[in-house]
């Protein structure tokens, strides 16, 4: 079997956590468990008040080194920005979060191509792009982590949801193999699959007026991100976050997926105005990212 080699790379400087999506949300709540645990943090997203703002909350709670590096990961040239920003502060990244993520609702021959691209482009152009970049300095180094954010879609097809869930399928697809690969090394790869949860997503993806959002529980990102970073720090391949999600994974994987399509079909189909349970994510960072957006899309 062929080993992965990379030229040896020796590093005296601190190591920093790397996060995308920091600013709401599973990203924020992970942000905050790394900087409870004492390590520097590189912060992305889109919007500059809300990374300041969340950055002196960090350094405020946690004593933590927290830089932030504002760039719309949906221009072709994000990723990239991220990457040379990094290198020009000297950081040296030993965890890697791929949070940044978004969805689309709608019958896909409905939606609008280019926001379908664009999710495309988020979910796995720069998920790859970043993974790739760290990863080798990580492999170099013989020591990293790399956390991806997936979902229960990451093993379903799901109408009304259709481009968002075969990101997600790529990326487990993806989070497998490269453990695979990585088995001679230090270097890890983990997975993160949650179900509907207190986030901004649904807002983002046009979806608050859908059965799962109005009528289902949805997962706490503060309990997600806690099954998330465990996951990762002791060295798993993957997680189905909650019990609920688990069980719903493990029947996707018996049934036939026209069945899976059929049951993600009519979680995710519309419900009638004045049904809703809910109406706006009742997570305080989610909740002020939403303000901020004054009701747009952002990262």
């Amino acid at each position: 079997m062929r080993a992965l080699r990379f030229p040896a790379m020796q590093s005296t400087a601190p190591t920093h956590v790397l996060i995308t999506g920091a600013t709401s949300g599973i990203g924020y709540e992970l942000a905050k468990l790394f900087a409870a645990a004492g390590k520097p943090l590189i912060l992305v997203a889109r919007l500059e008040d809300r990374l300041a703002a969340v950055a002196a909350e960090l350094r405020a709670a946690h004593g933590v080194e927290v830089d932030v590096v504002a760039v719309d990961l949906f221009t072709p040239e994000g990723a990239q920005e991220v990457i040379r920003r990094v290198q020009a502060a000297g950081r040296v990244v030993d965890v890697l979060v791929n949070n940044a993520g978004q969805g689309e609702w709608g019958l896909f021959v409905e939606t609008d191509l280019q926001r379908q691209l664009d999710i495309i482009h988020l979910n796995v152009v720069v998920l790859v792009t970043l993974t790739r970049h760290f990863m080798a300095e990580m492999v170099a180094r013989d020591d990293g982590k790399i956390l991806h954010l997936g979902s229960v879609f990451s093993k379903i097809p799901a109408p009304y949801m259709s481009v968002y869930a075969a990101t997600k399928a790529f990326v487990l697809s993806f989070g497998e193999a490269l453990i695979n690969e990585l088995k001679d090394t230090k270097v890890t790869t983990t997975v993160l699959m949650p179900g509907a949860t207190d986030t901004d997503f649904f807002h983002k993806a046009g979806a608050v007026h859908t059965r799962v959002y109005g009528e289902s529980p949805l997962s706490n990102p503060t309990d997600v991100a806690r099954d998330g970073y465990d996951a990762l720090m002791s060295g798993k391949s993957s997680i189905v976050s909650g019990l609920r999600n688990k069980i719903q994974a493990t029947m996707a994987d018996l049934l036939p997926l026209t069945v899976d399509a059929a049951i993600a079909r009519s979680v995710n189909e519309p419900i009638t105005p004045g049904e809703h349970t809910r109406t706006e994510a009742t997570h305080e960072a989610s909740r002020q990212e939403r303000e901020a957006l004054g009701g747009g899309r952002g990262e």
